[in-house]
Protein backbone atom coordinates (compact mmCIF):
# COMPACT_ATOMS: atom_id res chain seq x y z
CA UNK A 1 0.00 0.00 0.00
CA UNK A 2 1.52 3.46 -1.17
CA UNK A 3 1.34 5.99 1.69
CA UNK A 4 0.67 9.48 -0.07
CA UNK A 5 0.75 13.24 1.24
CA UNK A 6 -1.51 15.97 -0.42
CA UNK A 7 -0.17 19.09 0.50
CA UNK A 8 -1.83 22.01 -0.52
CA UNK A 9 -2.50 26.00 0.08
CA UNK A 10 -5.97 27.63 -0.89
CA UNK A 11 -6.93 30.95 -1.16
CA UNK A 12 -10.89 30.81 -2.08
CA UNK A 13 -11.60 27.15 -1.92
CA UNK A 14 -10.48 26.05 -5.59
CA UNK A 15 -7.38 24.25 -4.67
CA UNK A 16 -8.92 22.76 -1.52
CA UNK A 17 -11.65 21.23 -3.54
CA UNK A 18 -8.60 19.98 -5.94
CA UNK A 19 -6.91 18.42 -3.12
CA UNK A 20 -10.09 16.54 -1.52
CA UNK A 21 -10.28 14.69 -4.94
CA UNK A 22 -6.88 13.92 -5.42
CA UNK A 23 -7.19 12.58 -1.65
CA UNK A 24 -10.53 10.76 -2.72
CA UNK A 25 -8.69 8.89 -6.07
CA UNK A 26 -5.85 7.69 -3.96
CA UNK A 27 -7.97 6.19 -1.43
CA UNK A 28 -10.28 4.77 -3.51
CA UNK A 29 -7.05 3.06 -5.11
CA UNK A 30 -6.45 1.61 -1.83
CA UNK A 31 -3.30 4.09 -0.42
CA UNK A 32 -3.05 4.74 2.59
CA UNK A 33 -3.27 8.72 2.33
CA UNK A 34 -3.41 11.92 3.98
CA UNK A 35 -4.43 15.88 3.34
CA UNK A 36 -2.13 18.69 4.79
CA UNK A 37 -2.69 22.20 4.40
CA UNK A 38 1.07 24.01 4.34
CA UNK A 39 1.25 24.81 7.84
CA UNK A 40 0.41 21.45 8.66
CA UNK A 41 3.61 19.70 6.65
CA UNK A 42 7.52 20.35 6.57
CA UNK A 43 10.44 18.92 4.72
CA UNK A 44 11.04 16.71 7.19
CA UNK A 45 7.92 14.90 6.67
CA UNK A 46 8.61 13.76 2.69
CA UNK A 47 11.08 10.69 4.15
CA UNK A 48 7.77 9.36 5.51
CA UNK A 49 5.50 9.39 2.06
CA UNK A 50 6.07 7.00 -0.75
CA UNK A 51 4.73 9.75 -3.45
CA UNK A 52 3.53 13.72 -2.86
CA UNK A 53 0.94 15.69 -4.31
CA UNK A 54 1.79 19.04 -4.40
CA UNK A 55 -1.23 21.68 -4.92
CA UNK A 56 -1.38 25.91 -5.38
CA UNK A 57 -2.96 27.87 -7.17
CA UNK A 58 -1.71 30.95 -9.77
CA UNK A 59 -1.14 33.89 -7.77
CA UNK A 60 -0.10 37.64 -9.04
CA UNK A 61 2.33 36.85 -12.28
CA UNK A 62 1.71 33.43 -12.52
CA UNK A 63 4.30 32.48 -9.08
CA UNK A 64 3.76 30.04 -6.90
CA UNK A 65 2.29 31.29 -3.59
CA UNK A 66 4.78 33.18 -1.94
CA UNK A 67 4.26 33.66 1.60
CA UNK A 68 3.21 30.15 2.87
CA UNK A 69 3.44 27.55 -0.35
CA UNK A 70 6.64 28.61 -1.26
CA UNK A 71 9.28 28.32 1.33
CA UNK A 72 7.79 24.72 2.07
CA UNK A 73 8.01 23.75 -1.72
CA UNK A 74 11.50 25.75 -1.48
CA UNK A 75 12.48 23.42 1.92
CA UNK A 76 11.34 20.14 0.24
CA UNK A 77 12.70 20.51 -2.96
CA UNK A 78 16.04 18.70 -2.09
CA UNK A 79 13.65 15.66 -1.15
CA UNK A 80 12.26 15.19 -4.68
CA UNK A 81 15.09 13.16 -6.01
CA UNK A 82 13.49 9.47 -6.89
CA UNK A 83 10.01 10.79 -5.21
CA UNK A 84 6.49 10.32 -7.35
CA UNK A 85 5.26 13.57 -7.18
CA UNK A 86 2.85 15.08 -8.79
CA UNK A 87 0.99 18.91 -9.43
CA UNK A 88 -2.31 20.78 -9.27
CA UNK A 89 -3.97 23.98 -8.99
CA UNK A 90 -6.13 26.54 -10.16
CA UNK A 91 -5.98 29.87 -12.09
CA UNK A 92 -8.10 32.63 -13.05
CA UNK A 93 -5.24 34.39 -15.82
CA UNK A 94 -2.84 33.53 -18.26
CA UNK A 95 -1.99 30.21 -19.76
CA UNK A 96 -0.58 28.15 -17.35
CA UNK A 97 3.01 29.16 -17.01
CA UNK A 98 3.44 29.10 -13.43
CA UNK A 99 2.27 25.15 -13.84
CA UNK A 100 4.84 24.81 -16.46
CA UNK A 101 8.10 26.56 -14.45
CA UNK A 102 6.52 24.41 -11.60
CA UNK A 103 6.96 20.99 -13.15
CA UNK A 104 10.36 22.27 -14.91
CA UNK A 105 11.76 22.78 -11.18
CA UNK A 106 10.46 19.27 -10.25
CA UNK A 107 12.30 17.52 -12.82
CA UNK A 108 15.21 19.60 -12.72
CA UNK A 109 15.52 18.26 -8.85
CA UNK A 110 14.77 14.66 -9.90
CA UNK A 111 11.21 14.35 -9.35
CA UNK A 112 9.28 11.92 -10.87
CA UNK A 113 6.14 13.35 -12.51
CA UNK A 114 3.76 10.29 -12.49
CA UNK A 115 1.33 12.18 -14.58
CA UNK A 116 0.23 15.44 -16.38
CA UNK A 117 -0.28 17.96 -14.14
CA UNK A 118 -4.14 19.44 -13.43
CA UNK A 119 -4.99 22.67 -13.56
CA UNK A 120 -8.63 24.33 -13.47
CA UNK A 121 -9.64 28.03 -14.23
CA UNK A 122 -11.32 29.09 -11.42
CA UNK A 123 -13.65 26.97 -9.80
CA UNK A 124 -13.45 23.15 -10.77
CA UNK A 125 -15.86 21.72 -12.42
CA UNK A 126 -16.80 17.45 -12.74
CA UNK A 127 -14.01 17.05 -15.67
CA UNK A 128 -11.62 19.38 -13.33
CA UNK A 129 -12.69 16.77 -10.20
CA UNK A 130 -12.40 13.54 -12.23
CA UNK A 131 -8.88 14.52 -13.07
CA UNK A 132 -7.34 15.29 -9.85
CA UNK A 133 -9.07 12.09 -8.30
CA UNK A 134 -7.15 10.56 -11.53
CA UNK A 135 -3.87 12.37 -10.52
CA UNK A 136 -4.79 10.88 -6.98
CA UNK A 137 -5.21 7.55 -8.76
CA UNK A 138 -1.69 7.82 -10.88
CA UNK A 139 0.33 9.00 -7.24
CA UNK A 140 -0.15 4.89 -6.12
Amino acid sequence: MSKIAVVYWSGTGNTEQMASAVLEGAKEKGADAALFQVSEFDASMMDSYDAVAFGCPAMGAEVLEEDEFQPLFDACETKLSGKKIALFGSYGWGDGEWMRNWEETCRSAGAELVCDSVICNETPDEEGLSACKELGVALN
